[in-house]
């Protein structure tokens, strides 16, 4: 019995969801950032620790759907030893994904979400944790550190 590729993206998701890679807290982080998706009550916590311009280290912690999950724990793959620039580089290919955009090659693993795209409603659990991340890396912060959701 051969397994399609729809088949093998949603093994791929459960496998992160099930057993999500860099979940916790980063000691020494230079930036951690929560958010919450108020439609559906998604969290997430990421923190990460920059040096030399290079994304050292990365976790991320929370509660919500296998997406949202799935998603920050193959973010964290994606991004770490990435320089800032880099990581930016990825959230905008991944936006442009989950917009119904062509996967670009840099994604790797995280094209296994492109069928998100077709549940508009998804699209926010999905890119949540990315969204998190790019507050944290552009120090997009009120005074209190929480993130500035204009």
């Amino acid at each position: 019995m051969s397994m399609g590729l729809e088949d093998l993206y949603r093994e791929v998701i459960m496998d992160h969801y099930r057993s999500p890679h860099h979940r916790g807290r980063v000691d020494g982080a230079t930036g951690d950032v929560e958010m919450l998706n108020p439609t559906c009550g998604d969290e997430v916590r990421v923190s990460f620790r920059v040096e030399g311009g290079r994304i050292a280290d990365v976790a991320f912690d929370g509660r919500g759907c296998s997406i949202s999950m799935a998603s920050a724990s193959m973010m964290t793959d994606a991004v770490v030893g990435k320089t800032v620039e880099e990581a930016r580089g990825l959230i905008a290919a991944f936006r442009e994904l989950m917009q119904g955009g062509a996967p670009s090659e840099e994604l790797g693993d995280l094209v296994a979400l492109q069928g998100v795209a077709k549940f508009p409603v998804r699209i926010k659990c999905a890119t949540l944790p990315w969204t998190t991340l790019e507050k944290g890396l552009t120090g997009d912060m009120d005074g209190e550190g929480r993130p500035r959701m204009g």
